[in-house]
C-alpha cells in the first residue's frame, strides 16, 4: 500500500491525499512543478520514471490513512522555489 507522503521532497509544500503528485517507484513525492524541472520526468534520487501518484478514496483514508512523515530530498535542493 502506498505511504501516500504530505509533502513534496524538493520544495516541501504540503500535497493532501488529494492533489496531484508525482512518485517514483520508491514512493520518492514530487508536487507537479518541481517535477516538472526534472530532465525526461525522472526521479532526481534513483533516476527512475515518475508516474502521477494514485488518489486514495476518502472513504479509505480513515481506515488506511496516508503517511504524516515528511521527507525531503538533498538531492533536489538546488532546484526548490
Amino acid at each position: 500500500m502506498l505511504e501516500i507522503r504530505p509533502n513534496c521532497e524538493c520544495c516541501d509544500r504540503d500535497l493532501r491525499p488529494e492533489d496531484e503528485a508525482w512518485i517514483c517507484t520508491f514512493e520518492c513525492t514530487w508536487c507537479p512543478a518541481c517535477a516538472a524541472g526534472f530532465p525526461d520526468r525522472r526521479c532526481p534520487n534513483c533516476g527512475g520514471n515518475l508516474s502521477v501518484r494514485p488518489i486514495r478514496p476518502a472513504a479509505l483514508l480513515v481506515r488506511h490513512p496516508a503517511s504524516t512523515t515528511r521527507v525531503t530530498s538533498d538531492s533536489c535542493g538546488e532546484r526548490s522555489g
